[in-house]
């Protein structure tokens, strides 16, 4: 008889030497939501705990046949799709995600530690409104990304324009759009879930002291995974926005730079309790 397997969630994503973004920091996430993690690379980056000096986009070639080949050999829960690197991987991804349209993605498209690409970045981004936001299951962005997305088909604007915005992202036939990191006061912040009917989740959240690297990573993981658990999305959101607090009210300083969020911060804990029970 064949064991049950965990749930498996394929990552698109960068490759971070310091683990904190990125597939290495995805796969923390997964573990810790009890799923196993596949990983297709399509950036490597070079960094340390204060920033990322350089992203090497993988060749489109080599990313399809790392995912055609894992696809074919195993059965997918969720795709998690984070730093896509050029955009002959955004054609690539596209084309991979659209033969499995039973299968959600969540799309993580912004980490503000990374470099900036210059057009390549504003390439990317056209690219990915026209052929991946349409099949993504729940996009996740802060109010100044979706306007940055948003300028892609509209001219800037000084206004509120968020609802606007992620209705249209909706119409294109993004099922689900989170908006983070909305500040409610200057000790909260607020995320936003919508789907065709508007709001459907407000949470707040209290605002941690210092300066997280991954903070997003964790949360966009977190929630893939769950979904690949069999969560419906508004649980999963929930389950993972308190993960993610809790992961980086237990950030750990690895050097100089910025918090890294302990994704295995529930094992320490639990490895508290029983040495005091054994005491």
């Amino acid at each position: 008889m064949q064991n049950q397997i965990s749930p498996l969630v394929l990552s698109f994503g960068s490759s971070d030497p310091l683990g904190a973004i990125g597939i290495q920091a995805d796969l923390g996430s997964f573990a810790a939501m009890g799923c196993h993690g596949l990983t297709v690379i399509t950036a490597i980056l070079v960094g340390d705990t204060t920033q990322i000096t350089d992203i090497e986009p993988i060749d489109a070639e080599i990313l399809i046949e790392q995912a055609r080949t894992i696809l074919e050999d195993v059965p997918v829960a969720a795709f998690k799709l984070g730093t896509i690197g050029s955009i002959e991987n955004v054609s690539a991804i596209a084309e991979i995600v659209s033969d499995y349209p039973e299968v959600p993605l969540i799309f993580d498209p912004f980490a503000s530690a990374m470099p900036d690409q210059g057009q390549d970045s504003e390439d990317i981004y056209l690219a990915a409104c026209e052929l991946i936001i349409p099949q993504t299951t729940l996009l996740i962005a802060s109010m100044v990304e979706i306007s940055r997305i948003a300028e892609t088909w509209r001219e800037p604007s000084t206004e509120d324009t968020l609802a606007l915005d992620v209705q249209h992202l909706i119409e294109s036939g993004c099922e689900y759009v989170l908006v983070t990191g909305s500040s409610s006061s200057s000790s909260e912040i607020s995320n936003f879930l919508f789907d065709q009917t508007g709001i459907i989740r407000h949470d707040s959240w209290p605002r941690l002291a210092g300066s997280f690297l991954g903070a997003g990573s964790t949360l966009s993981a977190a929630i893939a995974a769950l979904i690949a658990n069999g969560l419906d999305m508004p649980e999963a959101v929930l389950e993972a926005q308190e993960f993610t607090n809790a992961a980086l009210a237990h950030g750990q300083r690895f050097g100089m730079g910025k918090l890294v969020p302990d994704r295995y911060f529930w094992a320490r804990e639990a490895d508290t309790v029983q040495d005091l029970d054994q005491t």
